[in-house]
């Protein structure tokens, strides 16, 4: 008896995943060196194939564990990618994610393994397919995410000063902001909690460590405040 489907074509289905770190300083991007044809020698971005007993969500966080070993990061669905000849070693329909990671969590022995390079967001080189396609989408995505909630849990570490946060968005947006401003702005959604504790790295004097207030962050984005900045 014939497969009620054999009748249809197949294909593979596979999982990129974009990857953002910050390092206090620039927003960067998590790239492979691909060791294996096609296209061996280029850059490209995580990927894998769905599992017969997987489905996308715990595909994707598999890939990522897999570069990274971090588990629980912050994942979300962007976009299918499915061009005929996308893929020159056959007919490949790829569902992208992107993650965003603190950079100090990154373990450095998987990033040997799998020769992981960070590349600065406007330093990216050319990627193999449609991935530089698929990181444009993603840092859209990203600025678009700012617009309806804070960003920074994922990618600050726990405790972080306000020229920190600063330097997140300005990172993000490839511009820079008047700090009166945004310091103004951040605080008014209510969302930081100022400690007593200072970061004196850049200074004698030193700035306050703030942490977002979680219950509150989770509260505001249910609610659907805006953030603009």
């Amino acid at each position: 008896m014939l497969h009620p489907y054999s009748k249809h074509d197949q294909h593979y289905v596979a999982l990129d995943v974009i990857i953002f770190g910050f390092d206090r300083e620039k927003l960067r991007l998590l790239l492979i060196e691909r060791d294996f044809h096609p296209e061996k020698g280029k850059w490209s971005l995580m990927g894998g194939f769905l599992g017969k007993d997987e489905n996308p969500d715990q595909a994707a966080a598999r890939v990522l564990e897999e570069l990274t070993g971090l588990t629980g990061i912050y994942l979300e669905q962007l976009a299918v990618y499915g061009d005929v000849n996308r893929d020159t070693a056959g007919r490949v329909i790829s569902i992208t994610y992107y993650a965003l990671i603190n950079s100090e969590n990154f373990n450095n022995s998987y990033h040997s393994e799998y020769k992981g390079t960070w590349f600065v967001i406007n330093q990216v080189p050319e990627l193999i397919f449609d991935h530089n396609i698929m990181v444009d989408k993603a840092l859209r995505r990203l600025r678009r995410r700012c617009r309806t909630q804070p960003v920074g849990l994922e990618l600050l570490p726990e405790k972080f000063t306000l020229p920190q946060l600063l330097r997140l968005y300005e990172a993000i947006y490839q511009q820079e902001f008047d700090k009166r401003n945004f310091r103004k702005k951040i605080l008014s959604f209510g969302v930081l909690k100022k400690l007593e504790e200072k970061d004196k790295e850049g200074s004698r004097k030193g700035a306050f460590l703030y942490q977002f207030e979680k219950e509150k962050y989770a509260e505001m984005i249910e609610k659907g405040v805006q953030f603009e900045i």
